[in-house]
């Protein structure tokens, strides 16, 4: 891979050094000292830095190689998840070969949990885990980006100065994919650059084209050259997002003022508010790979989208959200308005129905009323979503 290296995650025998670096960094030990043992680490700093160097070099001291470390969290992610939903389920995973390399286009709501769910779940299920797509935003922070391309992870380059450097890095970028998917290896990338925190999951066909641009050269069609990717649309749903409310206070200062500014650590807080706050039940849908993919970049697109809304797992608190945003205050009402055409995931009881009303009003209470509408439409979108994808197509006359 000496042609990426530039953007490429680390190799195997880069892996030792690596770990190396971080179980001997101050910094990394007491961040990592803030998960395992917070009040110790604000108490005695030091004597848990001490601590925790032991307990990393004991546990991951003889990995050597990605899949190694990988085999190593696996557990540490289980309990993760564990601790943070009340549920994880997933869907079409079965449709899925465990011995062929896909390319996972997801939407996108969590910085890291995103992916980190996707890959826990192909590797339980005993299937590869996937390289991930990370802007070269999140690694500015030097521990995240070294934890990042230990974990499979490939840079995506943004804020570029030119049109030609724009250019080179997509084309880099697509010939990463493409050497990838030849070399059997699985990627993860989101269906647009930053997290839908309006809850709109739309494909941007910037990155579809993108996809293309290695391949243009070759003489192969961008039908065939998508068709060799086997692209499948992933979609993940989330009861709560633990980070709804400061989504809803950048897309609020957005609509006031046209801007926003993020603070200097925003992005590493909502990380670690992303993995250790309260999700409930998450679902992830795993749709059927592409092989029948349409002549250009806005079709497929609108096919991925499609699918993703036809599919993404509806818990009740989107239904309760799209009920109080039709009549515009909090319903009292003990049920939900379900739109007729929508086929529930599940079945809710009046307790659960009861619950999530609760969860949604208190944390409505908790806020600006002036944020009310921008929390309420992050999880009521995906209700508008499916209805437009199950909607019938019009018809002339």
């Amino acid at each position: 891979m000496q042609d990426f290296d530039a953007i490429r995650p680390y190799r195997d025998d880069e892996t030792p050094d690596a770990i190396s670096r971080l179980v001997n960094d101050p910094e990394f030990l007491t961040l990592i000292g803030r998960f395992k043992a917070p009040t110790m680490t604000r108490l005695a700093p030091a004597v848990t830095r001490f601590w925790i160097s032991r307990w990393l070099k004991r546990e991951f001291g003889s990995v050597d190689s990605i899949g190694s470390l990988q085999a190593r969290l696996n557990p540490l992610v289980g309990q993760l998840i564990e601790r943070t939903t009340t549920r994880l389920s997933h869907s079409g995973l079965e449709g899925l070969d465990k011995d062929t390399a896909y390319v996972f286009i997801s939407n996108h709501r969590d910085i890291v949990f995103d992916p980190m769910v996707v890959n826990y779940l192909l590797h339980e299920n005993k299937q590869q885990t996937t390289r991930i797509a990370i802007g070269d935003n999140l690694l500015q922070n030097r521990l995240f980006a070294e934890m990042m391309r230990l974990n499979k992870s490939f840079v995506v380059k943004r804020n570029m100065s030119s049109p030609r450097e724009m250019r080179d890095a997509y084309q880099t970028l697509s010939a990463f994919i493409h050497h990838s998917i030849e070399d059997n290896q699985s990627i993860w990338i989101a269906q647009r650059e930053g997290r839908a925190k309006d809850g709109l999951d739309l494909t941007d066909p910037a990155i579809i084209k993108m996809f293309y641009m290695s391949q243009k050269k070759s003489g192969i069609s961008f039908a065939e050259s998508m068709n060799r990717l086997r692209i499948v649309p992933v979609s993940i749903a989330y009861e709560y997002d633990p980070c709804d409310v400061p989504k809803a206070r950048e897309l609020e200062a957005r609509a006031r003022t046209g801007s926003y500014q993020k603070h200097a650590d925003e992005d590493t807080d909502q990380i670690v508010q992303g993995l250790t706050g309260f999700k409930g039940h998450v679902h992830v849908h795993f749709g059927a790979p592409i092989s029948d993919s349409p002549d250009s970049a806005k079709e497929l697109a609108a096919r991925i989208d499609e699918d993703m809304h036809r599919h993404y797992h509806l818990h009740a608190s989107n239904l309760i959200a799209y009920d109080m945003s039709q009549v515009n205050q909090l319903s009292h009402q003990t049920e939900p308005q379900v739109p007729e055409t929508i086929e529930t995931a599940e079945a809710w009881s009046p307790a659960d129905i009861e619950a999530a009303r609760s969860e949604l009003e208190r944390r409505l209470g908790a806020v600006d009323r002036a944020l009310h509408p921008f929390l309420l439409a992050m999880y009521a979108n995906p209700v508008n979503s499916m209805l437009k994808a199950l909607a019938p197509p019009l018809t002339d006359g």
